[in-house]
């Protein structure tokens, strides 16, 4: 596994704790160790391997827990707590947050709400008049999200 490909999935991990409105602290961290993977020179599934935990802690921001993480993902290809979080909060909703007019705190409450996991639930919801009835979104937010809906 490449180290882009464990950058990712620990993005993904703090845009879905964003959107469930999770401790701040720990999104972070996993924002912060995401940006050192990424730019690591040496590959992380070499590491992991030759070095194990020990050595996946050199990187600034990896500590014990997210080195953990990253030995299981490179060992199975996810790890526990990425498991966990998707199947409370399907990975698709994260495909909300790429429309202008929706931030994690929209995106959060169109979830929990309105159960919208994907664009095309959204599409549904827009359909329906929906976006009209959702509080905190305004007639030109409501646009905004219409218009760039439509050209995906």
């Amino acid at each position: 596994m490449k180290n882009e490909e464990i950058a990712r999935r620990f993005n993904r991990m703090a845009g879905l704790m964003e959107v469930r409105g999770e401790d701040s602290f720990r999104i972070r961290s996993y924002r912060m160790a995401a940006e050192a993977i990424e730019t690591w020179p040496e590959s992380l599934s070499e590491v992991a391997r030759k070095e194990g935990a020990p050595g996946l802690q050199e990187i600034p921001g990896v500590g014990k827990a997210i080195a953990g993480k990253i030995i299981e993902l490179v060992d199975t290809g996810t790890f526990d707590a990425w498991e966990r979080l998707t199947s409370e909060t399907p990975e698709t909703v994260l495909d909300l947050l790429e429309l202008p007019g929706v931030g994690p705190k929209t995106a959060a409450m169109l979830h929990q709400k309105f159960k919208i996991a994907s664009l095309d639930d959204l599409k549904k919801f827009i359909q329906g008049g929906g976006l009209e009835m959702a509080d905190g979104i305004g007639p030109k937010t409501a646009e905004r999200i219409k218009v760039s809906l439509a050209r995906r």
